[in-house]
């Protein structure tokens, strides 16, 4: 059996399970591992070791050299000061083909063998020439990839409706389906711009709060639901899920409110 860890690749990579060894890891620390070519780096996402029977995997796992120590560190955040001139660079070579993308950011592999960029685009972008120009430039092997406009959020980071930093720049590892469903069901007002990201989807906390929601939701009322109130009956016009307190509107026009924690 194999000591793994769930490793994201460099800042922005794809999230891998690497071979641990006899190394002990904790989260948010950088490690050194074995790459395609060459070494790279990246980011522990938790604690929690995973043990993978050998004989199962179809292709041998990259191992984890070496914790990453004070001169790592020291470059890795060199190359990030470096990869900001090379951006401009690519800026202007991505004019010069006359090419429908828009660069959302770059990062080196550790070893600056490899250059990889990030970009969205409208529509499928042949990079081809740019490819060849930057690798004549930088003496290095380029990745273009193309990113969509969640992905472009979490890179660039921000603060979202609710004053907080943005969650996909903060701990969200994957983007789970968001649908206007689970907005329906946390009784939220379906306009656009109140229930939308930076990025212009659905925010992810709609999914991820969702379950507890339901949960919160058993026995209550539903907005513009008759009910009967101590005051007499009456039609709900607001739900409070986290108090699990109802607004209702009686039938002489009074407004109450309906208390179902003690109920």
């Amino acid at each position: 059996m194999i000591r793994t860890i769930q490793i994201r690749e460099r800042e922005y990579g794809k999230i891998e399970a690497y071979e641990l060894g006899d190394l002990n890891t904790l989260p948010g620390v950088y490690v050194i591992f074995e790459a395609d070519r060459g070494l790279d780096y990246g980011r522990v996402l938790s604690d929690e070791e995973l043990l993978i029977d050998e004989k199962k995997l179809k292709d041998p796992l990259h191992k984890i050299v070496r914790l990453a120590d004070a001169v790592d560190i020291a470059r890795i955040k060199e190359n990030r000061e470096k990869i900001k001139e090379v951006m401009k660079t690519c800026n202007v070579k991505i004019s010069e083909h006359k090419l429908k993308m828009k660069l959302v950011e770059g990062e080196f592999s550790f070893d600056c063998s490899k250059i990889i960029f990030y970009f969205t685009a409208e529509e499928r972008v042949d990079f081809r020439e740019l490819v060849k120009d930057l690798a004549k430039m930088f003496k290095a092997r380029i990745e273009l990839k193309q990113v969509g406009v969640r992905d472009e959020a979490k890179i660039l980071g921000g603060f979202g409706s609710c004053g907080r930093e943005l969650c996909c720049g903060m701990f969200l590892s994957n983007f789970e389906p968001v649908s206007i469903k689970q907005a329906k069901d946390q009784n939220l007002p379906l306009n656009p711009a109140k229930i939308s990201g930076l990025c212009g989807r659905l925010m992810c906390c709609l999914a991820y709060e969702h379950e507890n929601y339901k949960k919160l939701s058993k026995g209550l009322p539903h907005v513009g639901q008759k009910i009967k109130t101590p005051n007499g009956q009456g039609k709900v016009t607001d739900i409070n899920f986290l108090k699990r307190i109802a607004t209702v509107e009686l039938e002489d026009g009074r407004v109450i409110k309906v208390d179902y924690n003690k109920e």
